[in-house]
């Protein structure tokens, strides 16, 4: 059984490098003959050709997926079906976390971007344009304003409501700052206050509190690099395992005692991660 996983592993691996360099050869040829023509190179992809392959191919696949490579060629190291239950099972779970980290970069960024839209914004108040013509500056440099972008631009260009526009704005994540930009908005032109002024408090403000949650994710930076260790070492003690000769794969997946075992710790590192991403949830929202 050994040799025949082995076997099947290293075929399906030659496989996928015949695949690699024949698509690689294909499109060689085709980017000559669309270019004019010229010698056609018909040889082996050179290294770092593949090597290029690889990422394209790696930045196409979406991280979850490659739980389920991981778990089909434990499978077939294993010659057991578990490991492709588990892979298939952390596929949702994977893309849960990608999805939240991308929504998290996402408000990250229109912050910043509301920051530069404030301060840009301010920038042209002093320069002495009206406020709508300054808007409408300070929105096409930056952007800040997201999605809502074609409404404000609409109200400042027209005469519109500009501090009910902002106001909508600021209900995309990250946007917050945007209803202090319609406050004072709504507070220079209705009763003729400063607007440069205003905005370079709402400026220092934001700046402000983006550095707090800056240094507040340096602080959680270990907490999370712990939880991160504690949760690779169970696939450390496996390699170490196998490198002793133990066969703990065997043990675990063709074992009744082992498969208690697997099932065991499988609920304790789940529950310890639950647990960790809670405390430190729990710490950003404070």
């Amino acid at each position: 059984m050994g040799e025949t996983t082995v076997g099947a592993a290293v075929v399906c691996g030659g496989v996928m490098a015949w695949l690699l360099a024949e698509r690689q050869r294909e499109v060689r040829r085709t980017r000559l003959l669309l270019a004019g023509g010229g010698v056609v190179a018909t040889g082996p992809p050179s290294w770092e050709q593949a090597l290029g392959e690889l990422r394209r191919l790696r930045g196409r696949w979406r991280c979850e997926w490659w739980a389920l490579v991981a778990g089909v060629t434990l499978a077939l190291l294993a010659a057991s079906l578990l490991p492709v239950l588990a892979g298939a099972a952390g596929v949702p779970v994977l893309r849960r976390v990608r999805l939240a980290r991308q929504a998290r970069r996402t408000r990250q960024a229109r912050a910043d971007a509301v920051i530069a839209l404030c301060g840009a914004l301010a920038g042209e108040v002093r320069a002495g344009r009206q406020p709508g013509e300054a808007l409408l500056r300070a929105a096409r440099d930056s952007g800040g304003l997201g999605e809502a972008r074609p409404g404000v631009v609409a109200a400042a260009r027209f005469g519109g409501d500009v501090p009910g526009a902002l106001a909508v704005a600021a209900r995309q994540p990250g946007a917050d700052g945007l209803s202090g930009l319609a406050a004072c908005w709504r507070v220079a032109v209705d009763q003729g206050a400063g607007l440069a002024a205003g905005l370079d408090r709402l400026d220092a403000a934001l700046r402000a509190e983006r550095d707090q949650r800056a240094d507040l994710r340096a602080q959680l930076s270990g907490a999370r690099a712990t939880a991160v260790m504690l949760a690779a070492l169970p696939a450390l003690g496996l390699l170490l395992g196998s490198a002793m000769g133990a066969d703990p794969l065997r043990v675990l997946l063709h074992t009744g005692a082992g498969l208690g075992c697997l099932l065991v710790g499988t609920v304790f590192e789940g529950a310890g991660m639950w647990w960790a991403t809670r405390i430190v949830r729990g710490a950003e929202g404070a």
